[in-house]
């Protein structure tokens, strides 16, 4: 397996955060992830197959949402939530407190 890339913070560009989060399942993946804590990919409760899981993972990683690491095997992912609050101040607060507010993602995390 090879090792995931990820964007500079100088490269994450907003229209690419917010096309990766006009998706309900990812900003359910993002709220899973919001209290900045590693998880496996096994660890995330969406409602989702697999490969598409692995799809939904590779646009957050792609926009500079999260960031992937391997180890052997496994494949583990965090938020980048200092990073994104460097380059784009208050964006993902706002739109993680705009999701709650409509309940958008409340099917992830669900089993």
């Amino acid at each position: 397996m090879r090792e995931p890339q990820h964007p500079e913070v100088s490269d994450i560009r907003l229209t690419a955060v917010l096309a990766a989060l006009s998706d309900p399942i990812r900003v359910g993946v993002v709220l899973q992830l919001a209290d900045n804590t590693e998880r496996g990919w096994g660890e995330l409760q969406v409602p989702v197959a697999k490969s598409t899981l692995s799809h939904h993972l590779r646009v957050l990683r792609d926009a500079g949402i999260t960031r992937t690491r391997q180890d052997g095997t496994r494949c583990f992912v965090i938020l980048r939530r200092h990073e994104l609050d460097q380059r784009f101040p208050g964006l993902l607060d706002t739109v993680l407190t705009a999701a709650s507010i409509d309940g958008v993602g409340r099917d992830v995390g669900r089993r």
